[in-house]
């Protein structure tokens, strides 16, 4: 409707511009024009006169309009809004266009499911339809329309939508995977445990077209900066209407007037109320094609003034997987004889580091073997296992069994075996770090965060083994979880008024510090509701250098709003003072309006294609640290 009455209107312009020497007839066709197309101008300025809402764009342009009728310039009163109505047709549907590519560079909303019923036939039906316990079958090239567990099949899945990753993902039967990624070879049957609503893929496209609900400053200072300015301007077009004609007496009053019309349509604000907020809306789309999800632009903004980056250890910097890094046994047992006990000890708890010692020794548990299996809370775990008391613990088990042990000086965890009273040995157990860890805090330094703190419930040896291998700043250990929070607390107060401390976690364990902080980063959130609800930013893939990609994306968009800010400034203010000067004609005028905002649009979806990313470094080394946590069962 809109492109017609456009196209209508545009017809009967035309008319009267080719029967200008007609006088009269010339003059109803310009009217008839400026009606057609400015009616629902006209209208919304009188229904927000009505509602006290006076200042605003629709007033500038029926004023600015009006005033051109009045001095009888009808041609230019039909171009102001001619142009105005195409200019705010085309910035819609530009604006429409940007979000619409930005979500889709997501490209992960399913269209369809594949369900299988009892019957063996599969249907075609609406993702909304599908419940919980339902089976689906994704065909190679299709996309998994839920989160589901792979109960038949196996196959590599591009997961780039979800986490920016280029590499395709080796999945087998019992593996979970996530809506949103594309099975790639093999044929695939999914048991679904999560209905649509709750599914990744819907989660985060919520989270990216829900993003400008969340308001950042530049956005709000330009709403109010809008509301302040129009009236300003108004006024001042106004004094420029009467004033001179009292001063220059040679001048005609409509003359004054027409200068006045010109100076309203330059003001309009439009290029600035479209530009900023899309300039953070395609800050939000970029991050969210690499793996970053950004709840608001309040929070995109304030990535661009960090003053400490704090890290929760295990999860964040390390993997969280365990992996034995030394094996000593006394003189009178081989190796992969203390490793054989410790794995049937361990084969009967379910913590991490357990799990790692019968990951290692590879072979078969028999575990009607084991007998009297006790766990010491805090210590360690105690049973019979072929005949022989067999203990393994921390130090505080040897001590209150009363143990000699030759203690472990590596920076690890450490179990040590005692087998029929005497001591057999330990074993040491690293957390391994992440291999672009190291190099995030380099990166980070480079950008001038040189405040990096770590927070972690390890022993003291471990964390700051830890932190100095990477060069982290400060290092705080052996803190409980509410402790963390209290020292999060303190640095928060320590910090400049203007800056923000950001806390980064694993969004599950770290939640009360995630939602303290002034910015709440989770790491390898995919699927984690704790991690999305208790946290601003999520990190889809488990990248600490994603922090560093985050940022810079924050400061591109930066860039690009004070590129929009300056050159929209410097426009309409130098066609301001010609349109005061009489310079500036109305053309002129409307390029100053329609056509500012249609770059400054342009301009703002340059962040989407701008290259961003964070380059490891070729020459890092790759460092590793202690685990987390001592070994308590």
């Amino acid at each position: 409707m809109e492109i017609k009455k456009l196209i209508i209107g545009g017809v009967v312009f035309a008319a009267g511009y080719f029967t200008k020497s007609m006088g009269n007839i010339s003059i109803i066709l310009f009217l008839a024009s400026y009606i057609i197309i400015g009616s629902e101008v006209l209208m919304n300025s009188v229904k927000n006169l009505l509602k006290g809402d006076l200042f605003d764009e629709n007033f500038l342009m029926s004023v600015a309009s009006i005033g051109a009728i009045l001095v009888k310039q009808y041609p230019e009163a039909v171009a102001v809004m001619f142009l105005y109505e195409l200019g705010e047709y085309l910035q819609d549907r530009a604006a429409d266009n940007s979000r619409e590519s930005i979500l889709e560079l997501m490209d992960i909303r399913p269209d369809y499911a594949n369900i299988l019923r009892d019957s063996g036939d599969i249907y075609k039906v609406s993702p909304e339809d599908v419940k919980i316990g339902d089976i689906i079958v994704i065909k190679p090239g299709e996309k998994i329309p839920l989160d589901g567990k792979i109960v038949e099949g196996n196959s590599l899945l591009d997961v780039s939508a979800l986490t920016g990753e280029s590499l395709p993902k080796e999945v087998y039967e019992g593996d979970t995977v996530l809506s949103g990624s594309i099975n790639k070879n093999q044929l695939l049957k999914i048991e679904v445990v999560k209905n649509f609503n709750e599914s990744t893929a819907s989660k985060i496209l919520d989270l990216v077209e829900n993003a400008s609900s969340k308001k950042a400053k530049a956005e709000k200072f330009i709403t109010k900066f809008a509301k302040i300015y129009t009236p300003i301007v108004v006024c001042l077009a106004l004094l420029l209407a009467i004033v001179p004609n009292f001063i220059f007496k040679d001048t005609s009053v409509y003359t004054w007037i027409y200068r006045a019309s010109v100076f309203l349509v330059v003001s309009c604000p439009c290029a600035l109320v479209i530009s900023i907020p899309l300039s953070f809306f395609a800050g939000i789309g970029k991050a969210s094609k690499s793996g970053i999800l950004i709840k608001g632009g309040n929070y995109l903004e304030a990535l661009n003034n960090i003053e400490a980056i704090v890290f929760d250890k295990t999860g964040t910097l390390t993997k969280g997987t365990f992996k034995i890094s030394s094996i000593k046994p006394e003189d009178f047992i081989k190796e992969n004889e203390l490793l054989e006990y410790a794995a049937y000890l361990e084969s009967l708890s379910n913590h991490p580091i357990a799990k790692s010692i019968v990951k290692a020794y590879k072979g078969d548990i028999n575990k009607e073997e084991i007998k009297e299996f006790t766990e010491i809370p805090g210590r360690g775990l105690k049973a019979i296992i072929k005949c022989k008391e067999v203990s393994i613990g921390n130090e505080k088990l040897m001590e209150e069994m009363g143990i000699k042990i030759n203690k472990s000086e590596e920076y690890a965890t450490v179990l040590y075996v005692v087998i029929d009273k005497q001591f057999a040995g330990y074993i040491a157990i690293n957390d391994e770090v992440k291999e672009d860890s190291k190099t995030t805090i380099e990166g980070l330094n480079k950008m001038g965060i040189n405040k990096t703190v770590i927070l972690s419930g390890d022993k003291k040896y471990i964390a700051e083994s830890l932190g100095k291998s990477l060069g982290i700043s400060k290092i705080y250990s052996e803190l409980l979880p509410q402790q963390k929070l209290e020292k999060l607390e303190t640095l928060e107060k320590e910090k400049s008024p203007e800056n923000n401390i950001v806390y980064v976690g694993d969004g599950i364990n770290d939640a009360p510090a995630l939602a303290r902080a002034d910015i709440g980063i989770s790491m390898g959130g995919v699927g984690s509701d704790a991690a999305i609800e208790a946290s601003d930013v999520v990190i889809m893939k488990d990248e600490p250098s994603k922090i560093i990609e985050a940022i810079n994306i924050a400061k591109t968009t930066r860039k690009v709003i004070i590129q929009n800010l300056i050159f929209i400034f410097a426009v309409k203010i130098s066609v301001l003072i010609l349109a005061a000067l009489g310079i500036a004609n109305m053309w002129l005028a409307i390029f100053a309006d329609v056509g500012v905002a249609l770059i400054a649009v342009v301009n703002s979806m340059r962040i989407i294609s701008i290259k961003v990313s964070f380059k490891k470094s070729e020459n890092s080394e790759h460092c590793h640290g202690g685990c987390c946590c001592c070994h308590k069962h």
